[in-house]
């Protein structure tokens, strides 16, 4: 069952306000209204949650709680208004945790185009979904999200780059610019990364044969049957294990590297440790090495 209802443990974790601070604030300015189990454990429903993320980020920006528990709802958004400056990061933030627990298509949407009104898509991806993600992950694996939030996110997100990437104007490749095939490793399926490199390179007016998730190793050479040239870039996420990494490489050289014409480009932080750059293989450990590269070898 979808969770409509949270425990004060999930609320610090949504809102990053200490369990013991809400307490206090729920006792001396009555900020919150929860209903009590039979054993007199709090829980909150959905309109207290929203009403926290709120005031969690109206007191980050140095107002009074006092003055804040005061406030209705009308007044709290309209003193958000005026505290907003251009797009606030954190604020979007809170408003997409809102679009996720009501599955909330349009609030998603709405809060998007404001983004990108003032925002590239660089931007967007780069400042608000790429730490949204990693939050949610952690509050996932918490137990105070449920699978079905999260997977409704990263759906949205997923949806919202292919848009991207099939919109974007195509720019016809130089004869002598690079192909690149994008794969996740087999068993992996965290795409979301992926699909954001894939989009990058298109924009840069390179071409892409994008394979998605799941891919062997030995598939990879029936593209190089068709192809030279190709760069072939990878996002490790979960796979391969940490002690397979080295393994993989040393099959990706075996499988794919000997005939001297085939790169791979890694990205992922499971990589990084254990990974040494060589003649073919090539690690970004941050999103901006990948995308200053990609600007490198931009059509544009």
């Amino acid at each position: 069952m979808v969770k409509t209802q949270f425990g004060i443990k999930d609320l610090e974790n949504l809102s990053n306000v200490k369990a013991h601070t809400i307490r206090i604030w729920e006792k001396r300015y009555n900020l919150l209204e929860p209903d009590r189990t039979d054993t007199n454990i709090r829980k909150y429903d959905l309109q207290n949650l929203k009403k926290l993320l709120n005031i969690a980020y109206l007191y980050n920006a140095g107002y009074k709680i006092s003055k804040l528990a005061s406030l209705d709802a009308a007044a709290i958004q309209a003193l958000i208004r005026e505290n907003i400056t251009g797009i606030d990061s954190e604020y979007m933030r809170n408003v997409f945790k809102s679009a996720m627990f009501e599955f909330d298509d349009e609030l998603f949407d709405t809060t998007l185009e404001k983004f990108l009104e003032q925002k590239s898509f660089r931007q967007v991806f780069s400042d608000i979904f790429v730490p949204l993600l990693k939050e949610l992950g952690i509050l996932w694996h918490s137990g105070t999200i449920d699978p079905s939030h999260e997977h409704f996110i990263s759906e949205k997100i997923k949806h919202v780059i292919i848009a991207h990437s099939a919109n974007h104007e195509k720019i016809t490749p130089h004869n002598n610019s690079p192909l690149f095939a994008l794969y996740l490793p087999l068993h992996e399926i965290h795409e979301i990364s992926l699909l954001y490199a894939n989009y990058e390179l298109l924009s840069a007016g390179l071409k892409t044969i994008y394979l998605g998730a799941n891919i062997p190793l030995e598939s990879l050479n029936h593209v190089l049957k068709t192809k030279t040239k190709i760069i072939f870039v990878t996002y490790f996420t979960v796979l391969p294990e940490n002690d397979n990494l080295e393994k993989y490489i040393q099959e990706f050289q075996t499988e794919v590297g000997d005939n001297g014409a085939s790169e791979l480009w890694i990205l992922g932080r499971k990589a990084i440790k254990n990974i040494k750059n060589t003649k073919n293989i090539k690690l970004f450990k941050e999103l901006k090495q990948f995308t200053d590269k990609v600007d490198s070898l931009s059509n544009r």
